[in-house]
Formats: structure tokens, C-alpha cells, sequence
């Protein structure tokens, strides 16, 4: 059994075949979307993997954010496991404790928390995640079969196909052209300061994306021409499609639906190009109404409860962070 905790020795080949291989792989955990993290200069990422006899059988892939400086960062720096680890069907129990441990052991000061946002069942090595210390709470998410292209808009809800029918007869259109990045990202802005109230990615991230295979933007356009909305996907080959930003002007567009058209085209390329499944990436906690919940529901999705597993590094400052934090975004002091 061999550990590795630097980018540098873990090899490509292998990497690319445990991503084929594995029932848990993500976008997120490839050797693509490191070298992109690593490219941007953005995020402080951390890399772990392990070795059976030779065989890369397990890896995690993190990233350590924040959402500022001072008392704001100090109160929010976490590590995100996006996707949930990258684990072999084969890797052993003894393993997968050695990988966790030692990417646990090397966060413990870095990071309030280590958090996997998983987008596949983790079940079977549940209670490895909890000897090792990571605690289990349920999430919701949406995937939407698209190995059949003919049922996709059969499965979506009438309502929601009679709005897209009137939105493409009032004019809507789609679009591929990168041009109309900055626009879209200047309504994506926009959303999260005033609705989300969380901190968006640089420009920067968005715009090194138009240049990689792994990632493609739908555009929504008015008859104008003017661009309304949209969606950007990112893809595991032509396995899974991921739903990773969308915006949309709503209300001011009524009639042409933006968000429901960005999403829907996005789920149609799926199926359009021979993708099995389609991730809505996330639908909230089943404790809490999610507005958004009710939104995906409609495009005939499966739910799904694949959870996330939860470290805490330091319990004082993680529980008056989340209550700071609260306060904070209800009285919007982040701005």
C-alpha cells in the first residue's frame, strides 16, 4: 500500500483509468479538473491518493475556499470534496481508512471542515467515512436519464413542456457562441449578489472554461439577440453531463422562460449525444423547503439521496460560524 499526497506522483494513465473504472466517478475528481483549478491559481487544492499492489484504487481531490478575509474568512474556510472521492470498486477497507486519514491529518489546520458534496452512492463505505470520523447527513439531488433520447421530454412535467413550447415560439434561441460570456456572466453576477448572496468565481474561471473540451455554455437569446440567460454544463466524457451554473432573467423575460429554456437545452444535448445521465448537482436538504427542489423536479428527474459526509476540524468556530453567518447574509454585512 502506497500513499501520495503530491499531484506530481500520481500517474496520468492511472488516474484516467480509476476515473473510467470507478461507480463514483465525477468531472470533479479527474486529472482534467485539477490541471483547471491548478491553471486559475484560484483555489489552494490538496491532493491524496492511494495504492494497492501498483493500482491506484482511491483519490481525493479538494479544494480549500473561503468567502473573503478577515473575521468572513476566517469563519468560512472549508475543503470541498466536489463529487465525492474517487474510489475503485476493489479498494479495501484498510485502504480507503488510510486515504481518508491522511487527507483528514493534513486539513486539520487548514480548514474549519472537510466536506464531500457526493453526486453518487456512497453507501457501501459509509461506515469506513464514519470510523474515519465523517458524519453523515442526507442531501437531496436530480439525475435524469438520457440514454433514450426519445423519453426525455416525455418524462418532463406538461406544464413545463408547454412553457418551453411558447418561449421557442415567442422567439427564444439558443446559442454555443462564447462571445456571449460576458453577458451572461454579468446576470450571473448579479444573481448571486442580490439573491444568493454568496461569492461568485472570478470572471477569469468562467472564461478559461470556453477553451476546454470538458465544458460548454447554452446561451439563451431574446429575438433581439440579447442574451437572457443561460446554463454551463460540464461533462465526464459523454457518461454524465453536470449542471454547474445557470441564470436567467426571469422576470423580466417571462414570456420566454430563460431558466427553464437554459436547462432544458442542456439536458436535450445530453441526450442528443449519447450521455446516460444527466446531474442537476443538488437539491437541498430533505429537513428544509428548497425552492430550487421544486424547480429541477419538473424536468423528470430521478430523486436521489446520495448525502454528504461532514468533518469537523474545529467544533467552536464551525457552529458560531454558521450562526454568524446567518446573521450576516440575513442583514447582507458580506457586501
Amino acid at each position: 500500500m502506497k500513499l501520495l499526497t503530491d499531484a506530481a506522483d500520481i500517474d496520468r494513465t492511472q488516474w484516467q483509468a480509476l476515473a473510467d473504472r470507478s461507480p463514483v466517478a465525477s468531472i470533479f475528481q479527474t486529472r482534467e479538473m485539477y490541471d483547471f483549478y491548478s491553471g486559475l491559481q484560484l483555489y489552494d487544492t490538496h491532493v491524496c491518493a492511494i495504492e494497492e499492489e501498483g493500482i491506484l484504487r482511491g483519490l481525493v481531490l479538494c479544494l480549500i475556499q473561503s468567502e473573503g478575509e478577515g473575521i468572513k474568512g476566517r469563519l468560512t474556510t472549508r475543503a470541498i470534496i466536489n463529487g465525492g472521492p474517487l474510489l475503485d470498486t476493489d479498494i479495501s477497507t484498510e485502504a480507503l481508512q488510510v486515504l481518508l486519514k491522511a487527507t483528514a491529518h493534513t486539513l486539520r489546520r487548514r480548514c474549519i471542515y472537510i466536506e464531500t458534496r457526493n453526486l453518487n452512492d456512497y453507501s457501501r463505505w459509509r461506515n469506513t467515512f464514519e470510523a474515519c470520523g465523517f458524519q453523515y447527513s442526507p442531501h437531496y439531488n436530480f439525475h435524469i436519464d438520457t440514454s433514450d433520447p426519445a423519453q426525455v421530454d416525455k418524462r418532463i412535467d406538461k406544464s413545463r413542456r408547454r412553457r418551453i413550447r411558447r418561449a421557442t415560439e415567442a422567439g427564444a434561441v439558443i446559442s454555443s457562441d462564447n462571445t456571449h460570456l460576458p453577458a451572461f456572466y454579468n446576470i450571473l453576477d448579479n444573481l448571486y449578489h442580490k439573491k444568493i448572496h454568496k461569492p461568485l468565481p472570478p470572471y477569469a474561471l468562467f472564461e478559461r472554461l470556453t477553451a476546454l473540451p470538458f465544458a460548454r455554455y447554452f446561451f439563451v437569446l431574446s429575438p433581439q439577440g440579447e442574451v437572457i440567460g443561460g446554463q454551463l454544463i460540464l461533462m465526464l466524457g459523454q457518461r454524465v453531463g453536470y449542471a454547474w451554473y445557470c441564470c436567467g432573467l426571469d422576470r423580466e423575460q417571462h414570456d420566454l422562460n430563460p431558466s427553464i429554456m437554459a436547462n432544458y437545452a442542456a439536458i436535450r444535448y445530453a441526450a442528443d449525444h449519447g450521455f446516460v445521465r444527466y446531474d442537476m448537482m443538488g437539491a437541498g436538504s430533505p429537513k428544509e423547503d428548497y425552492g430550487v427542489r421544486d424547480f429541477k423536479a419538473q424536468f423528470g428527474g430521478t430523486l436521489v439521496e446520495h448525502g454528504r459526509f461532514l468533518k469537523i476540524n474545529n467544533a467552536i468556530v464551525y457552529h458560531t460560524g454558521r450562526l454568524m453567518i446567518k446573521v450576516l447574509n440575513k442583514h447582507y454585512f458580506w457586501h
